[in-house]
Order: C-alpha cells, then structure tokens, then sequence
C-alpha cells in the first residue's frame, strides 16, 4: 500500500480559497455582500477577487510578499481575504484602532509590499508612513522598501482618492475576471500574518497556513453548527484572526455577510432586524453595548440570533441578560496564535433541564477542543504533567493541532518559548472538569498569589458582575504587608456614586472565600483596553500600587476574616 502515490486526482494542497470558487458555482445567485445599499452575489464576488487578484499580480506581487490593508468591515477587506492568498501573497489585516507608530512598526516588520487603506484611516497611515519612511533613514539596518499606497473610496458615496495613488475598484476595473489564481503547491505556505494585541508584552507578528485555516475554518462552521444561507452580521471586526476565520467560513456555507463600518447599538440592531440576520461574533464587551442601547437604537429581535462569542470570559450573569433579549450564546475560546477559536462550549441536550442559573454557568465555561486540534489539556507549566479532571486544580491551558500558528515572524526565540515538549503554551490558566470541558480561570501573569494561595481574577469579576449597579469590573493584585499580595478591584458603576466601598465589600463577603475578597475597591469611569476590547491588567497593577487600603476597610474586612 505504501507504493500507492499521490497525483492530482487525490491529493489537493489545503487551503480555503476554494470555498470562493465553489460558492460562486453553488451559491452564483445568492446574495454574499451587503453593505448599505451596494450588494453582491457570490458569482460577482468571485469574479471581483479574480479581478484584484490578476491586478496584484501586475503590481509585482508574488509568493510569499506581504500585502496590508487598514481598513474596516467593508467588502473590500473581505474579498482581499480570497485575492491576496489566489495571488500567492499573504494577507495582513491591521487593527484600525492602532496608533500612527504601531502602524509604521508592523509595516517595517512585515515588509508590506501593498498598503491599502479605507478612506477614513488615511490621516493615521499618512503620519504611520511618514514615521516609516523617517526610521527607514535612522536604521542602521538600511532603508525600508516604501509600500505601494492602494486607497479604498467609499463603495457607496464615492468621495475621491486623496492620497494621489492608486484607487480599490480602478484595480478591480482593470483586472482579468477569467483569472483564477496562483495554483498552491504547499499547504504549508503562509496565507495571513496577524499581530498579537500585546497585552502582556510586544506584539508579535503570528503566521497562519494554508492548512491550519482551511481546517480550522471547516471546525468551526461544523462546531458552530452554521448551516447554508446564514445571514452573518459582521459586528467582530475582520481584522482580529481573520474574522475568527468566518471570512472563509461564510463563504464555505454560502451564506450572506452583512458588513457594517461601526459597531454601535443601533447599526447592530437595525441590521438584525432588517436582514434577518441568523449569526455574529463578538468579544463580551459588546454585550455592554447591546443591553444599555437607548430606546430609539432598539430594535425587536423577532428570531433567535446565534451569537458565538470569546476574547474575555463572559459572566453568567451577562449571558443571562443577553439570552433574556433574544440572543443564543455559544461561548468560545481561543487566541491569535490558534487561528481565533480553538474550544466551543458545545451543549448537552441534557442540560436543558437543570435551573437556568446553573445553565448559565455551564454555558460560561470555554469548553471542548474544535475538531482541528488533536489534543487539548491543562498542565503544571513546570513538570508538564496533566492535572486532575476536578475543577479545581489549576495550570496552563496547553493545545496540539494543525490549527495552531507556524511560529512568530522572524522572531525564532518567541516561537521556541511558546511551543514546549510537542505543545502550544497558551499562557492561561484553567482548570479541567469531570466530563472534560474546560474552564479558563486567568492568565498566567493575573492570578494573585495570597498568603499561599492562587485566586482566580476572573473568578472574582464573574461575582462583581452579577451586582446589580456594576457595569464592568477588573480585578488584579496589589502589595499587601501580611499576604505578599492581594486581591483589587477596579469597578465602572452604571450610575456613578450608586453605591460605596464599604457595601461592595459587603456583598462580596456574602459570596466568595474570604480569602478571595478584595482588600481595596477602585471607582473608575473607564477600565484601560487594548485595540481589540481586552482590559490592560498591567496598567491597573502600577494603579494598584500607589492605592492604600483605609483603616476602615482594614477592620471590617480583619474582623470579618479573623485575622
């Protein structure tokens, strides 16, 4: 049997540029883009990315070249997901919440070739170039290749090129609709480049397969359970992994994207209810933005919208209120360097009938590993070994699969610390239940060591959500003389001066350990983020420790603890 060969016939390099081929062929009249009143089928959309594949190819893009583009949800940056790749070229979304430096530093970093960018991004990419062209001249490492400028004008109101460089649809105008592509020789080859959030540290530069996002893709579309003709609205940004790699996936399902520029209440109501949209992704946060939507931004959701979300765990309490509204929560976890999500919460039938409150802690839990991964676990980080299936014992979430990244660009020292003994080190920390679902519990560097012993923050922010005058909450460690360090809070109220310290640390009393009770609660107007909505934890620690615990609070808290 080993003399039996691969030919053409049985053997197709991986990849998920040809989902668009085939939904232009099975799917040639429904529609694929929606976005204000300019609409697409999936065959015109295919032959659009022939187009501005056959136009990149002209502008000397090649195998391997990078090709950025700063611009939001629109059509344009989701047919570049199929063009570039059909080109042979590598994909770079940038996160449009950037600063003009971070721009220019993932443009050297890359060495983009092409640069587009929407109209609306072109005062921050104008500075981010002149700010590379300016270290191109200060490197001692030599002068950077400048990227060729392609501008994206308003698809709907066309305002005019102001950049005096080329123009989105004059290279879809002038491309060749019969051209197919670069045929793929390596599913190995690179296919999208995406930088980490940076968090915990500098952003790295994460590249994707063609393999792992064809497998990861069809995991996802399968976990999800997204059947033909979804109406996807586009209210995560494309930008973060891909789209969680649904840029590919609704193709493959051959369903409707809604593209929308802004996601606030009311463009996400008003296009559920006037598309009947079916699925959308989006990090917890925007929950926030759903359930405190004025009147006049609502809109009645007449039939269930799935709603798979991750990024941050979501209280129980959260998905509560998201369900009460008409929304069906999937939770999911993963991360950039897994090609977005590599665990769903999937539901047992059997569930159904326990209380809804425990439903819903059941549903906050991140879950089991997508079918691209062969292996998933929670390991001590210094012996490597498996913890027990109790829920309780911590370690790192650790992963195995074809979906992971092939390491961080041209950094091979970051790429050897994230993968250990055959494993992926996630860098979080969970623990296992008995019937194998995963909890995420913190992140390594956010659990707080007190007196010996490990408190989850998140943990902790899921019982402080559930108050019912607090909007958000993050909880990180602070000095303490007696326990090292110490568990504090930092809360947005809904109503500012709704309530005190004094009864926050009252409640909290009520339902956690008292070990786990906060020594200090700070009122904040906003919690620090990232570009992507994740809480920056290491600006809060150097908050927390110039703050002093009262002699008040010390009491009450010593008194109620005995100690």
């Amino acid at each position: 049997m080993n003399k039996l060969a691969k030919s053409l016939a049985n053997y197709v390099p991986l990849t998920p540029v040809t989902f668009i081929k085939r939904a232009s062929m099975v799917y040639s009249n429904r529609k694929s883009i929606i976005y204000g009143r300019a609409t697409f089928t999936w065959q015109q959309t295919y032959e659009r990315c022939c187009r501005l594949s056959y136009s990149l190819r002209s502008l000397n893009v090649y195998r391997n070249d990078v090709v950025s583009v700063l611009a939001p949800n629109i059509p344009a940056l989701y047919e570049m997901h199929f063009a570039v790749p059909m080109a042979g070229a590598v994909l770079n979304a940038i996160n449009t919440r950037l600063d003009a430096k971070n721009i220019a530093t993932i443009l050297r970093h890359s060495e983009a070739k092409v640069f587009f960018v929407d109209y609306e991004y072109v005062p921050q990419a104008s500075v981010a170039l002149r700010l590379l062209m300016m270290g191109s001249k200060d490197s001692s490492e030599g002068q950077h290749r400048m990227p060729l400028i392609v501008e994206i004008d308003d698809i709907n109101k066309p305002k005019g090129v102001s950049l005096e460089k080329l123009e989105y649809e004059q290279l879809i105008n002038d491309g060749n609709p019969e051209y197919s592509g670069e045929e793929l020789e390596d599913e190995w080859d690179a296919i999208a480049l995406n930088y980490t959030s940076g968090t915990t540290s500098e952003p790295k530069g994460v590249v994707y397969s063609h393999r792992g996002a064809f497998l990861s893709t069809m995991s996802l579309i399968q976990g999800w359970e997204m059947g033909t003709e979804a109406v996807f609205l586009w209210s995560l940004p494309m930008f973060h992994c891909n789209g969680w790699t649904f840029t590919w996936g609704v193709a493959a399902r051959g369903g409707t994207n809604v593209c929308i520029r802004n996601t606030t209440a009311e463009e996400i109501y008003k296009s559920i209810s006037t598309h009947n949209v079916t699925h959308m992704c989006c990090a917890p946060v925007v929950f926030n933005i759903l359930l405190e939507a004025k009147a006049h931004e609502r809109r009645r959701i007449i039939s269930i919208v799935n709603i798979l979300t991750g990024g941050a765990p979501p209280a129980a309490a959260l998905l509560e209120k998201m369900e009460d509204l008409g929304f069906h929560i999937t939770h999911a976890y993963g991360l950039t360097e897994a090609t977005g999500p590599a665990l769903v919460c999937e539901w047992q039938s059997k569930w159904n009938q326990l209380p809804r409150d425990q439903q819903m802690r059941l549903k906050a839990r991140q879950g089991v590993s997508i079918l691209t991964l062969a292996d998933v676990d929670v390991k001590n980080r210094k012996t490597m070994e498996s913890v027990p299936h109790d829920g309780k014992t911590m370690g790192e979430i650790v992963l195995r699969g074809s979906s992971i990244m092939k390491g961080y660009l041209k950094d091979e020292k970051e790429t050897a610390k994230a993968f250990r003994k055959g494993w992926f080190l996630t860098g979080d920390v969970g623990v296992i239940h008995p019937d194998g679902y995963i909890e995420i519990k913190d992140r390594s560097k956010d659990v707080i060591v007190s007196g010996g012993e490990n408190i989850s923050s998140v943990e902790l922010e899921s019982i402080l959500l559930k108050h019912p005058v607090i909007l958000e909450a993050a909880v990180v460690a602070m000095p303490h003389p007696r326990w090292g360090e110490t568990p504090c809070a930092f809360v947005v109220l809904r109503k500012t001066g709704s309530t005190t310290e004094t009864e926050i640390l009252a409640y909290c009393m009520k339902y956690m350990s008292k070990f786990m009770v906060p020594k200090k609660v700070e009122f904040v107007e906003v919690l620090p983020k990232t570009e992507t909505g994740k809480v920056l934890k290491k600006e809060l620690r150097e908050v927390a420790k110039t703050l002093n615990i009262s002699n008040t609070t010390r009491k009450t808290i010593d008194l109620e603890m005995n100690v």
